[in-house]
């Protein structure tokens, strides 16, 4: 005798197999009716699977149901419920699975860029969107009366060299220069204002904003609109630019960068500031001019810095007949100058960015902090200091 089944069904072994040849051999020769045998096993079977089921709903387990059982509630669904609720379960866990893998991903971005986080948690992207996306600044016609407002303090890139700088919303290059109306002033006519309004312009485009000078060539075309008869300028800048010292400096009227050390970055230049045409002594027009340069240059690496020139120079254009002086050229008046994220000394006739976490070169900075965006009042000098934002 075989033993019985381990569920308890009361069916030896020998049974089920009798009972499975018979259903196989039945089958072959379908359709038929079950035999009598085929007929009381399905019964016997049914029987006892009802048995144990009610047995069950009686400890409170609960098991999956092929069919309704009397007393089920009303929408009790049959087997193939139970695979859809497999296949739930088993989408739900491809949903956890698939978040899992998206939580991970997000987690290998963050530890390789955590800005993307702090900037979401901390409104960083919103404020770096209304920097921007905010709206270009009229010409300045005077002075202002105060420093620029903050913006976010974001780092220059190579593909956005002016973010997190107020010069994101200045005019770019030469024309942001804008020569102001010209009327007869100082005894001269409105043609000869408005001539030396243009020349006191090229000159400061030619010092500033020309590429050669920028990477160190001799600015000719601005040394070509100054008077060759003005007492001791010539000669002295003549030997600032063979034999640059402390004392003889072209970068106190040229902006020039070492071609060696750095080089500019994009082609654009911000500028912002503004100049007025002035009577002066007898015979003399006075073109005061006051600019800001913001000059992004790298040093190949991928790190950007800007540096911020600050230039004040008043021209004089002087009638020939009351002065020694060559008709159509400008004489240098006055002229003071400053410079932002720079080394302390402008050695070798040229202006040396200082890059962060670059090692300290030169003497230290010792004067006091100052906005190099700052234009409200006029250029201190002075000691060599700190800047609150670059």
């Amino acid at each position: 005798m075989g033993q019985r089944d381990a569920g308890g069904s009361g069916i030896s072994d020998e049974e089920w197999a009798r009972f499975g040849e018979e259903i196989a051999r039945e089958s072959a020769n379908a359709p038929k009716e079950p035999s009598a045998r085929a007929r009381m096993v399905t019964e016997r079977l049914r029987r006892e699977e009802e048995a144990r089921e009610r047995a069950a709903r009686g400890r409170g387990r609960f098991g999956r149901r092929s069919r309704p059982v009397p007393g089920d509630p009303p929408g009790w669904r049959t087997g193939p419920a139970w695979q859809e609720r497999e296949g739930r379960g088993k989408t739900g866990r491809r949903l956890k699975a698939t978040a899992a893998i998206v939580l991970i991903a997000g987690l290998a971005l963050v530890a390789v860029r955590p800005e993307l986080l702090i900037d979401r948690l901390t409104g960083t992207t919103e404020a770096r969107e209304r920097a921007a996306n905010a709206a270009p600044l009229p010409a300045e016609s005077v002075r202002p009366t105060a420093a620029p407002e903050a913006v976010y303090p974001d780092q220059p890139t190579l593909e956005e060299p002016f973010r997190g700088s107020p010069a994101l919303q200045w005019g770019e290059g030469a024309a942001a220069i804008e020569v102001p109306p010209a009327s007869a002033t100082a005894g001269m006519p409105q043609e000869r204002v408005a001539d030396a309004l243009a020349k006191a312009k090229a000159f400061l485009v030619a010092a500033n904003l020309d590429p050669a000078a920028l990477r160190g060539g001799r600015p000719e075309a601005a040394l070509a609109l100054l008077d060759p008869r003005q007492p001791e300028v010539p000669q002295r800048l003549e030997r600032a630019l063979a034999r640059p010292d402390a004392e003889n400096d072209p970068v106190t009227l040229f902006t020039r960068f070492d071609p060696a050390e750095v080089r500019p970055v994009g082609g654009v230049v911000k500028v912002r500031g503004s100049m007025r045409a002035e009577a002066g002594e007898p015979g003399e027009l006075r073109v005061v001019t006051d600019y800001t340069f913001v000059h992004p240059v790298t040093k190949g690496d991928g790190r950007v810095q800007r540096t911020i020139v600050r230039r004040q120079i008043t021209f004089s254009v002087l009638d020939p007949a009351r002065w020694q002086a060559t008709s159509g050229k400008l004489q240098l008046d006055t002229y003071r100058s400053e410079w932002s994220n720079v080394r302390c000394e402008a050695t070798g006739g040229f202006l040396h960015p200082d890059f962060p976490k670059d090692a300290p070169g030169g003497t230290q900075p010792s004067g006091p902090a100052m906005d190099p965006y700052d234009r409200s009042g006029d250029i201190r000098g002075g000691e060599c200091g700190t800047v609150t934002r670059s």
